[in-house]
């Protein structure tokens, strides 16, 4: 909807399709190469294949490149074109909420596309220290060495469960799929938010997630998942159509369309 809308503000009729690899019988490399020969200008690439698309495309941008994550593609006649929009647009989420409040320690949860687009936008926003759990250890390791590799002067330490994180903390993070619909809950107690400024929840179906409710409960500044939504579809919109978009319009229009939250 977002798209679409976009476009009919720069008056383009936009067809933006929803394509499940596992819906069309398919692996996404399959699909990746359905798209790139049968005319689609590019492709949004969502969880769990940002990695993987970041492995079949040309990324210019040496911090994207760095991250091994991308989630907007543009085919062109020089081949696909990677790029994060969920790192630019986590930029624009943070300045909106925060303005120049620098992110300091923070406890992050979740390693995976989003998480690394998150983690590299952090390193611009002022992070004294990071902690990362997630599952898959592989995964925060993988992010914790791309992160020294960017900055080593940075703090980044790895935590088995979200009972381990410790130290000074001054935001709390979820890049995971909990609490997203379907998967109810929250991958952090709420009284472990207590000591923290802020939070962000990188999940935007629902609006307000358990983890943002705990967080706003206990006086934390909220960051919603919605405002990450946003702004990388108006980034990705515009690496797309190579046409600018009046933001503000865009979200009035998605509110009243109900895909978005009132006022």
């Amino acid at each position: 909807m977002l798209h679409r809308l976009a476009g009919n503000l720069a008056g383009l009729a936009v067809s933006y399709e929803r394509l499940v690899p596992r819906d069309r019988g398919a692996g996404f490399e399959q699909v990746f190469f359905d798209c790139a020969s049968s005319g689609y200008r590019g492709v949004n690439v969502t969880y769990p294949y940002k990695e993987e698309a970041a492995r079949r495309v040309r990324i210019d941008d040496p911090l994207v490149r760095a991250m091994g994550a991308v989630n907007t593609v543009v085919f062109g006649p020089e081949g696909p074109a990677g790029f994060n929009t969920d790192y630019s647009g986590f930029l624009s989420a943070y300045r909106q909420v925060r303005g120049a409040s620098r992110a300091g320690a923070i406890w992050m949860i979740g390693a995976g596309g989003v998480g690394k687009a998150v983690a590299f936008a952090l390193l611009k926003l002022g992070l004294d220290a990071l902690s990362i759990v997630d599952l898959d250890r592989s995964k925060a390791a993988d992010l914790a060495s791309r992160l020294r590799a960017a900055d080593p002067r940075l703090s980044v330490t790895l935590a088995e469960a979200t009972e381990a994180l410790a130290g000074p903390i001054d935001g709390v993070i979820n890049c995971t799929p909990v609490g997203m619909v379907g998967y109810e809950g929250t991958p952090l107690p709420r009284a472990r938010m207590r000591d923290a400024g802020w939070a962000f929840d990188a999940i935007y179906t629902p609006l307000e997630t358990q983890f943002l409710k705990d967080a706003a409960a206990e006086g934390l500044t909220v960051i919603s998942g919605y405002e990450l939504f946003f702004h990388q579809g108006v980034d990705a919109w515009q690496i797309f159509s190579g046409r600018p978009v009046e933001a503000a319009q865009l979200r009035r229009l998605l509110s009243e369309a109900g895909a978005g939250p009132e006022g």
